[in-house]
């Protein structure tokens, strides 16, 4: 029983577990690597634009916004700080 009880945690309910805790914790640090990126492209010498093409390249695929939806915030942001100043 003892042996069964111990494979059964560990496969059953401890495997799981850890998977999950990994996924939240890759999950969390991949906006930080994300802005990692970008700052190191920028502070190589690429412009801006080209400094956050580095950031979006590291999203996934799945993830990753299309060129165009990033275009068309970083032109908002600015727009918006034009009209706030």
């Amino acid at each position: 029983v003892g042996t069964f009880l111990g494979i059964f945690l560990s496969y059953g309910v401890v495997g799981p577990v850890a998977t999950k805790i990994k996924t939240v914790r890759e999950k969390k640090n991949r906006l930080y690597i994300i802005v990692k990126q970008t700052l190191l492209a920028y502070m190589n010498g690429a412009l801006p634009q080209v400094a956050i093409e580095f950031g979006r390249k590291t999203i996934s695929s799945y993830e990753r916004p299309t060129i165009d939806a990033v275009e068309q915030s970083t032109m908002n942001t600015g727009a918006a700080e034009k009209k706030a100043a």
